[in-house]
């Protein structure tokens, strides 16, 4: 809108040099008299005398007639085989207010129009466009070859392959749909393809521009696979983000041999990648909560975890052995009764011997709760596109794209602020939403600490 009197006079210019006519085909007669790519198109008003063409332009500015009932139109080749330079149209009319210039200007330009102009007044080098516009770079061409001077700095337009991935959709008209129907919560929730929605989830600027670089610049359509974006974020925040303690589904366990009204702190690693970020004491005490998932009553072979008679190593405490297992009326466990070895502190074995199950916990009575946000993949099928006849893309949304979870992290997170990130140990990479406060912490999850999809696809 910076440019409108600088185009419009450059319009006024075609016209006199016999390269611009205005038109007044409605747009259903404009696509008709168009032809086809074996058969030349033309148009009645084609050769309407300059000053004509010069004195309705004009009045078209002045707001004398309405919408769409003229165009002016580039004077190019209606045989050309590029349907785009059969005399494209340059100017419609359109009496809405602007939002920046209000109601100054009733006529627009049209983007093949403004494009290249307004990157030659803005010194443009290369304008970067996707590849359907390989088609429109004669034009953009054309229209430099009338304004600038010969030898004159201008703008050259090259294409590239959209970047696709799989298990999305990167149409702004179908993200639109999905956030006008509700189907996600704004432009910027974690699951949207977008800048602000991948930000919120979690997502590095470096690793952003890490994938990026692993993509590179194509000049055919290709989808890339989602994991290698996962990939990114996984090798960035491995190297910065904090390591804390956090259950998803507890579990209660009691020590029992562990001495009552006692709580120890206990030295734990903040990042093994980063010595500098050094270490932090969690609390530990007679009751605590472990991952339901780690523990089974009957277990198959090759199972490390917690179950009747066996010994696991806490991570950063000690060694417990499962001695009892409670359960309700209805035959569910509700609470493990276990004791500790106390010569085991922080995680080591005196006489040696070995323990291959190492599982996370918090103290029962010092842990925080915190919703915990599971995003997944958006949809459950890599092409969303490919839906069945009848139905579109939005019958490929996975149902399981967010599960939320009342979790209980350990103390230091209390603190947690807006885009800190965190890797929960043995669960994923979190980050702290731009909802969460001290008295509701909020966990958006960035990414499972492994590709579980690639396993679900094996």
């Amino acid at each position: 809108s910076n440019y409108f009197e600088q185009l419009y006079e450059w319009a006024v210019m075609l016209i006199k040099q016999g390269k611009a006519y205005v038109c007044q085909l409605t747009p259903e007669e404009l696509s008709a008299h168009r032809g086809t790519p074996a058969e030349p198109g033309t148009s009645p008003y084609r050769d309407r005398p300059i000053e004509e063409s010069l004195d309705l332009f004009e009045r078209m500015k002045n707001g004398e007639f309405p919408d769409n009932s003229y165009t002016l139109r580039a004077k190019i080749d209606m045989a050309s085989p590029n349907m785009q330079m059969r005399d494209p149209i340059m100017y419609r009319i359109l009496h809405a207010e602007h939002h920046r210039t209000g109601n100054k200007w009733c006529i627009y330009p049209m983007y093949d129009y403004a494009h290249g102009q307004s990157d030659y007044i803005e010194g443009i080098t290369h304008s970067i466009c996707t590849l359907e516009f390989e088609v429109h770079r004669p034009l953009y061409d054309w229209f430099l070859d009338q304004i600038a001077p010969a030898g004159a700095p201008r703008p050259h337009q090259h294409e590239f392959a959209r970047l696709n991935l799989n298990y999305t959709v990167m149409s702004k008209r179908k993200l639109k749909r999905l956030v006008e129907e509700h189907y996600v919560n704004g432009w910027d929730d974690p699951r949207m393809p977008t800048v602000s929605g991948l930000r919120r989830r979690g997502y590095t600027k470096d690793s952003l521009w890490k994938f990026v670089e692993k993509v590179g610049v194509a000049k055919r359509d290709n989808i890339i696979d989602l994991s290698l974006l996962e990939f990114c974020i996984r090798e960035d925040l491995n190297k910065k983000a904090l390591r804390v303690l956090g259950v998803i589904n507890p579990l209660k366990v009691v020590i029992t041999n562990y001495p009552d009204g006692k709580t120890e702190l206990l030295e734990a690693v903040n990042n093994p990648e980063n010595p500098d970020d050094g270490t932090r004491m969690i609390p530990f005490g007679k009751e605590i909560y472990i991952e339901q998932e780690d523990f089974m009553e009957n277990p198959p072979k090759k199972y490390f975890r917690l179950s009747p008679g066996t010994e696991v190593r806490l991570r950063y405490a000690y060694f417990i052995t499962c001695q009892e297992v409670i359960k309700d009326a209805d035959g569910n466990i509700v609470e493990l009764h276990c004791t500790y070895d106390p010569a085991t502190r922080g995680g080591d074995s005196p006489d040696g011997r070995k323990v291959k199950g190492t599982i996370h916990w918090v103290s029962a009575k010092d842990a925080i709760k915190a919703e915990v946000r599971l995003y997944d993949r958006l949809f459950n099928k890599e092409n969303p596109d490919e839906a069945e006849e009848g139905k579109d893309f939005l019958s490929n949304l996975n149902p399981d794209s967010l599960t939320v979870k009342e979790a209980l992290v350990e103390p230091s997170l209390k603190d947690a602020k807006p885009l800190d990130s965190f890797q929960f140990e043995r669960i994923g990479y979190f980050c702290c939403d731009k909802e969460s406060t001290p008295e509701h912490l909020v966990f958006n999850r960035t990414v499972t600490l492994k590709d579980t999809w690639a396993k679900m696809n094996k």
